[in-house]
């Protein structure tokens, strides 16, 4: 990129960059499905959402996610509302990770997701990053809960974001995790769906064709680790 172009980039990074956030109070209602209909429960709400408000306190809903609402005072002096989700009580990044085992094949899962029009997504393991966790232990622990693959060597590809513009500021880590091999069953979350199945990497590019991959976290993560995988590969018929 030439110079002049990447000074007006950074320009306009200069330009609406944060220089004061004021979090904003929020209501958050409980999600209680056995009183949320109830004529009780709903005067119950009204009375005290007033109360709690003036204290700039939130009511809490029951559940993974909330969300924060801001108002944001940027350098360029406009001031803008934003929102933030917050997962889990926190900003908990990710852990994306693709498993080549020491046949260089690697291990998809299939997982329900809901919220999808698919309801099925066929991906990489991936899941949250544990408070006092690293990025790395969270990836190679998630491989092991959700396929029972032990990895013998990690390798970092990359940190990204995902749904900033959604108010997300949690960060995905890309990781290769080479030499796995199978020492246990599934250690699955009650709440997780989750099947595994093993194939080539030149598979997995024809799932993604085919259109049975969709997620861009197992897109990205794979294209990043192709030119290792394939490295890998060619030196173990070198080998040979």
């Amino acid at each position: 990129m030439r110079a002049e172009k990447l000074e007006e980039l950074n320009d306009y990074i200069r330009e609406l960059q944060t220089v004061k956030k004021t979090l904003v109070a929020s209501e958050y209602i409980c999600d209680d499905k056995n009183a949320k209909g109830s004529k009780k429960y709903l005067f119950h709400l009204k009375n005290n959402l007033l109360t709690l408000l003036q204290k700039h306190t939130s009511i809490k809903r029951k559940g993974f996610m909330d969300v924060e609402k801001y108002m944001v005072e940027l350098a360029n002096g406009m001031v803008v509302p934003r929102e933030k989700i917050i997962k889990g009580g926190g900003d908990k990044s990710a852990a994306i990770v693709m498993p080549v085992t020491k046949d260089n094949n690697t291990i998809l899962v299939v997982q329900s997701r809901s919220s999808t029009k698919e309801s099925v997504c066929v991906e990489f393991p991936a899941g949250y990053i544990e408070e006092g966790e690293s990025p790395e232990y969270g990836a190679k622990r998630e491989v092991m809960e959700e396929t029972g693959y032990l990895p013998q060597e990690m390798i970092f590809l990359d940190k990204f974001y995902q749904d900033q513009s959604c108010g997300v500021c949690a960060q995905n880590y890309s990781y290769l995790a080479l030499g796995c091999e199978k020492v246990q069953g599934q250690n699955l979350d009650d709440n997780e769906a989750i099947r595994y199945f093993e194939c080539s990497v030149d598979e997995v590019l024809e799932l993604m064709e085919r259109g049975y991959i969709t997620d861009i976290q197992t897109k990205y993560t794979l294209n990043l680790a192709k030119p290792y995988v394939y490295q890998r590969t060619a030196n173990a018929k070198l080998q040979k």
